[in-house]
């Protein structure tokens, strides 16, 4: 049975049990929902659970800004967000509802608009943290400069709770599309490839473009008159939105497939390669789902000949589930650890051993 709690402020809990365990020298493992624990490499660590603390601090729909704590539920600020007509144009996938607010921004994971709308750390405007020495700081927006030239509340998404925890995040938000174009075309990925160029040539706006199984699913949305006119255009099979939720969840059947997953994140453009499996292309290509047997050394090379990366969501498959980092970034990731947790309380390993 899913947990409920009060919306209230535990952060006063929080950075208690965070105090303690840098006097034990105890590593902590941060979680909320825990709906990506599949992702990223085991570690021993005690426990710290952000759950409790949740529900929205602030929220003026005029500012387009949300302020939420971080054991807050997505499922819970896409709600709230939706009574006033507006969303989290990232699209993080919610996990039955069980993905939280910081577990969003520690994983970084957007869904299917991020190439047109930005991603997770887009819409991070600040955030309130605890450090590795224990203290509760504020980051962002006009509160707070942020210190040695770095914008700690936008490296704090995809960072896994490496450099600290997340207690509060302030996001912005937009207004909703007044109308939404979802069909389907039957087309090849090189069609699809090109007709994405045309497109964006003539104006139209797409906001979703994944081609699966033969078939490019295609999204508009902006005004009546402009959907209108795309439908009239472009024609397919009109859609009621399920596929998208299904992709944003990852619940498309083709991720029932019992072989492993790998996502591949190549750069706008680039060629559609043969796969080592089957794929689901995301991102209009840029994205690339890839179930398969083969090996992390064959997948990260074929990645690694596009310009891109490969991330393995199946844990049992690499004990180094993201794509190793040159030396030089492996030293500036280093150097921030060191900076805001100098001890490794938290979450050590999880992204990388040397972190």
């Amino acid at each position: 049975m899913p947990r409920v709690f009060e919306p209230a402020d535990r952060s006063a809990a929080l950075i208690e049990q965070v105090r303690e365990a840098i006097a034990a020298r105890t590593p902590l493992r941060i979680r909320g929902g825990d709906t990506k624990a599949f992702l990223g490499r085991p570690i021993e660590a005690r426990s710290l659970d952000t759950r409790a603390h949740c529900g929205i601090v602030s929220y003026d729909p005029t500012e387009l800004v949300v302020t939420v704590r971080a054991g807050t539920t997505l499922a819970e600020l896409d709600a709230v967000l939706d009574e006033a007509g507006q969303m989290l144009p990232c699209e993080s996938p919610a996990f039955d509802g069980d993905a939280t607010v910081g577990g969003m921004v520690a994983a970084g994971l957007s869904g299917p608009r991020r190439p047109w709308a930005g991603a997770v750390r887009d819409f991070v405007l600040g955030c309130r943290v605890v450090t590795g020495q224990g203290k509760h700081l504020r980051f962002g927006g006009e509160v707070m400069k942020n210190v040695a030239g770095y914008d700690v509340s936008r490296l704090l998404a995809g960072s896994f709770g490496c450099l600290g925890l997340i207690t509060e995040v302030s996001l912005k938000v937009l207004p909703k599309p007044r109308a939404v174009l979802d069909i389907a075309l039957e087309m090849s990925a090189d069609d699809m490839v090109r007709k994405l160029v045309q497109w964006r040539d003539a104006g139209l706006p797409v906001t979703g473009a994944c081609h699966a199984g033969g078939v490019l699913h295609l999204r508009l949305e902006g005004g009546e008159g402009s959907i209108r006119a795309a439908q009239a255009a472009l024609g397919g099979e009109r859609g009621d939105g399920s596929f998208w939720r299904a992709l944003r969840e990852r619940s498309l059947p083709f991720f029932s497939d019992p072989r492993p997953l790998w996502r591949v994140s190549v750069a706008v453009g680039a060629p559609l390669a043969p796969m080592p499996g089957d794929a689901l292309l995301d991102w209009g290509g840029a994205q690339r789902w890839i179930k398969t047997e083969a090996s992390a050394a064959a997948v990260r090379e074929m990645a690694a000949g596009l310009g891109g990366h490969a991330t393995c969501f199946a844990p049992s498959l690499t004990s180094d589930p993201f794509h190793p980092l040159p030396d030089p970034l492996l030293r500036l990731h280093q150097r921030l650890k060191a900076q805001l947790d100098p001890l490794g309380i938290f979450n050590p390993g999880r992204l990388y051993a040397a972190l």
